[in-house]
């Protein structure tokens, strides 16, 4: 069925980059941009909708079976779980730009080598952090001030999620790896496997339906570990059966240890990337730790609205990361001049979409919100009053994704993580924090437009004036492995 989509796209776009049949790479180098960028996001977009779909999908059952008790729980769980993710994304993101930057140069090797290593790394980190977690679990959990109420629910879900870490995290990968490559087809069909079997099997873990047993809260994650299990399995045979370029064969299994200077590359930009990552969770983990101590139904209805959101994002970061597959591709067959234009569709692509993603959640936030809770729940004023505030803030920060998807093509890393430190962690929570003195509950709402307006002000100075241009990642790669190389030689040759 993947390869009559392709099909289609192909004969109605012309042949528009972004995907990968029969094994041969069709480039993100050639062709219009602005064609090309839209129909390489789209599929992009509706897998990442598909995936908060799957979230929000669980979070209808768990609070129609389970209550508001249960609402704040998953929303506790879910960023100690972002943040599980963050310790380890970054290396992803820093393999995915090599493995671009050298499709981007037809290096079929070079993008093999990125991926083993990114392989062999995510296999470690992915035991540390299920094991770390499962020990860590009820800790973290006081350490964010969890309501008391919520507590028991949250520790039951979180230590079953921890479990589904090492298939989650190389399926991740594998999805990053086929859109570097320029696949963004195959991850979006894996994403509709899981969304069927997660969101299937929900119900039936919570509630013990026919033969299932009776889990409750942790039904849920049940469902998600099964579903990551399958779709790990999936995504690995179409990669083998299809014959990608990400795919290691024989002798290139030596890729999963990879040579020192590569380790140190991509660890040395994945700790920094896993950083920005971490900076943004721990914005996160402090506006959740304030909204706690204003009670459950406030938590409540802000998880509610934090699940509104995942989706006002999906366009943003559909966006940037077509714009970073492209923009990678571009720096590593030396096309500068196509950079910037792809930067600039994206910005275009990127307001529209979110605008209109807005408007409509605006109007008709009760339905939207009504999904989640029912018609007299006291979370559904409270969680109206927040989508107001802080909705159209994701206008303003959607513009600083697609800026760092450029920037972060190339390997410019220090920059992003300060300014999103200096945007979502001083600017943010320092303004909900501070702000409450003068604006009482309502500056936890009003630091999202704050925060973002901030980090994007931000984003646009580093993008015009920074010096990210200079060299391209995989040239580093490169001379750091043949270094290497001649080093061993000489040490061969008794020199």
């Amino acid at each position: 069925m993947t390869d009559i989509v392709e099909d289609v796209v192909v004969e109605a776009e012309g042949a528009a980059a972004g995907t990968v049949a029969g094994g041969k790479v069709r480039d993100l180098t050639q062709g219009p941009i602005g064609r090309t960028l839209i129909m390489f996001a789209l599929p992009t977009l509706f897998a990442n909708v598909l995936q908060s779909l799957n979230a929000s999908i669980n979070m209808v059952w768990i609070g129609r079976f389970l209550g508001e008790s249960a609402l704040a729980a998953t929303s506790n769980a879910t960023n100690v779980i972002f943040l599980a993710f963050s310790a380890t994304f970054g290396f992803g993101m820093s393999a995915t730009i090599l493995v671009g930057q050298n499709m981007g140069r037809r290096d079929i090797d070079g993008a093999r080598r990125a991926v083993g290593a990114a392989v062999g790394l995510f296999l470690c980190m992915s035991v540390v952090v299920t094991i770390g977690g499962l020990l860590l679990t009820d800790r973290l959990l006081h350490l964010m001030a969890t309501p008391p109420d919520a507590i028991p629910l949250a520790s039951a879900y979180l230590k079953v999620m921890f479990l589904t870490m090492p298939a989650s995290f190389i399926m991740v990968l594998m999805m990053m790896a086929l859109r570097g490559a320029g696949d963004s087809l195959t991850p979006l069909w894996f994403m509709i496997v899981g969304l069927v079997l997660d969101a299937g099997l929900n119900p039936f873990f919570i509630a013990g339906i026919g033969p299932f047993p009776k889990l409750g809260i942790a039904g849920s994650a049940v469902a998600t570990l099964i579903a990551n299990s399958v779709g790990l399995i999936g995504i690995m045979i179409v990669i083998y059966a299809r014959d990608l370029p990400i795919r290691l064969r024989g002798a290139e299994f030596r890729y999963l240890i990879p040579p020192l200077p590569l380790l140190k590359l991509i660890v040395g930009k994945g700790l920094v990337m896993a950083a920005q990552m971490f900076v943004f969770t721990l914005s996160g983990l402090l506006m959740l730790g304030m909204v706690n101590h204003t009670g459950v139904a406030t938590t409540a209805a802000y998880g509610v609205a934090l699940q509104i959101w995942n989706y006002v994002q999906m366009p943003s970061m559909a966006v940037g990361a077509a714009v970073s597959a492209m923009a990678a591709q571009n720096i590593g067959a030396g096309r500068w001049d196509r950079v910037s234009q792809i930067t600039n569709k994206g910005l275009i692509y990127n307001l529209i979409l979110t605008t209109v993603l807005v408007a409509l959640i605006t109007v008709f936030d009760r339905a939207a919100l009504g999904l989640f809770l029912g018609p007299d729940s006291p979370a559904m004023p409270i969680a109206q009053h927040i989508q107001y505030i802080a909705g159209g803030s994701f206008i303003i920060s959607g513009m600083m994704l697609v800026l760092f998807g450029t920037v972060r093509a190339n390997g410019a890393v220090i920059g992003p993580l300060i300014v999103m430190f200096l945007g979502l962690v001083v600017g943010r929570a320092g303004f909900a924090f501070f702000g409450r003195h003068w604006l009482g509950q309502d500056a936890l709402w009003w630091s999202f437009p704050f925060g973002s307006t901030v980090v994007t002000i931000l984003a646009w100075a580093y993008y015009l004036k920074a010096p990210w241009r200079k060299v391209a990642l995989a040239d580093v790669a490169q001379r750091a492995e043949h270094g290497d190389i001649a080093q061993r030689a000489k040490h061969a040759d008794g020199h």
